[in-house]
């Protein structure tokens, strides 16, 4: 998913941040399965919104930037809206009317070759009580035959219906005409204003941690379905947060599973979103169950996070069903599998009940700031020297490879050079990244130390 320059007037996922220019918002409501997530990847020209043949895979409000004749928009996909849904559905429904009550204008999406069902006439009451104007899209019109089903659809008293097929791309342009004439024109003075950037943070963790509590409790809402069923949370969902002070633009993503290739459907693009959230992340808060023990997918998780060189925070969720036995426990299973980053800051929370969630703001703070620590080439070289002279590399084979020079070549994460004379066993890399830790401190960042030996010159 792409960020998008979204403010909301009231509830909305950019309350408070004034620095973020306000765009339209459509949203896409409509009965489960009638091409939603289809329609919106046609209007954004992209396939980013997670989509499956089978009712109930979109089940958050999901934010899209999308652009049609020059005018920018934003687009929210919604899940399924029935009005006499029970349950989870019942919540996505409720998250599809919360979507309609933040926009601009509704695209109300109906499936031309199903026809007008009593769900369809249920959303429509709310609709217009809504007050918002609606644009209808009669969908699946892959064809002039399901193209003259679609004009049935003026009994909804909406107005004309638009037909389109979302697969194909048919009548998407007069579609987006109308969608245009029914948003609001963006605010002149908002044009080339500068746009902020709060700290990206991406909530990861294997399914049914706790993920999406933590944003509810975050965002003082409830943004994100949140089930005791695996696997609630599909499409990542950005949510600009004022906590301690600050906006920070939290991504809940889908949860991680094992293996990417063993998911299937809908699961193997959520987890494609996921890796792509935490590209666009600067620090990961992985949320692991306190209450069960620290199992290989939450290995696999801490080691992609390594892998993309963000910083880390590592929050033990449910704290509440933690009893002094499980603790012991975990406090060994941290020390034993958690050992390869013991430098990330570690908080204990309940996010259901919002326990100790003030915690987290220090812990993301102290994490950016190691994350973005840079050394003085003086500073480093000093310290190798005095690496070098107390603890020197061990001989081996007769030779003893010696440290000629350092520099620290990037920051977020910290990446050294150190040149040397030979190869270094990987040991003593590991040595020197605990000294550097212990030195310069380096909390919550990952330490990337290259060591380049000097080749030996060629005798004539």
């Amino acid at each position: 998913m792409t960020e998008h320059p979204v403010v909301p007037e009231q509830d909305g996922p950019g309350d408070g941040a004034e620095n973020e220019i306000r765009t339209p918002i459509l949203a896409v409501v409509g009965r489960p399965n009638v091409g939603k997530s289809t329609l919106v990847n046609r209007i954004i020209g992209r396939r980013e919104a997670v989509v499956e043949d089978k009712p109930g895979v979109t089940r958050d409000r999901v934010y899209y930037d999308a652009n049609w004749n020059g005018r920018a928009f934003t687009v929210v996909d919604t899940g399924g809206w029935d009005a006499d849904a029970e349950g989870m559905a019942a919540m996505i429904s409720a998250q599809a009317e919360v979507a309609v009550s933040l926009a601009d204008a509704v695209l109300f999406v109906v499936d031309a070759t199903v026809g007008i069902t009593d769900a369809d006439e249920g959303v429509v009451k709310v609709l217009r009580k809504s007050g918002r104007p609606v644009v209808l899209a009669a969908n699946k019109c892959d064809d002039q035959r399901a193209e003259a089903l679609a004009y049935g659809l003026w009994n909804l008293g909406l107005g004309e219906p638009f037909p389109v097929s979302a697969l194909h791309g048919r009548g998407s342009g007069d579609m987006l005409d109308a969608v245009l004439a029914a948003l609001p024109e963006t605010p002149v003075e908002t044009i080339g204003k500068e746009i902020g950037g709060p700290r990206r943070i991406a909530i990861i963790g294997r399914p049914n941690v706790g993920k999406s509590s933590l944003l509810n409790k975050l965002a003082g809402e409830d943004r994100v379905v949140v089930d005791d069923a695996s696997g609630t949370t599909v499409d990542p969902v950005d949510e600009l947060v004022e906590i301690g002070g600050k906006v920070w633009k939290f991504i809940d993503t889908a949860g991680i599973r094992k293996r990417v290739k063993t998911a299937s459907g809908h699961e193997y693009y959520a987890s494609l979103r996921t890796a792509t959230a935490m590209e666009r992340a600067e620090v990961a808060v992985l949320v692991i169950d306190g209450s069960q023990s620290i199992s290989e997918q939450d290995m696999r998780i801490i080691q992609t996070v390594r892998d993309s060189g963000r910083a880390l925070v590592i929050a033990f969720n449910k704290w509440d069903l933690v009893d002094d036995e499980r603790r012991y426990y975990l406090e060994r299973e941290y020390e034993r599998e958690l050992v390869q980053v013991q430098w990330a800051p570690r908080i204990n929370i309940t996010a259901r009940t919002g326990w100790h969630i003030d915690r987290l703001v220090p812990a993301l703070e102290a994490a950016l700031k190691g994350w973005e620590t840079r050394i003085s080439t003086g500073a480093l070289n000093a310290f190798l020297g005095r690496l070098a002279a107390e603890h020197p590399h061990p001989v081996r084979g007769g030779k003893q490879p010696r440290i000629l020079f350092g520099t620290q070549a990037a920051t977020a994460p910290p990446t050294f050079a150190i040149f040397t004379s030979g190869k270094l066993d990987a040991g003593y890399e590991r040595f020197i990244e605990r000294r550097l830790r212990e030195e310069f401190g380096f909390v919550g960042t990952p330490i990337d130390i290259s060591v380049r030996a000097r080749e030996k010159r060629k005798k004539r």
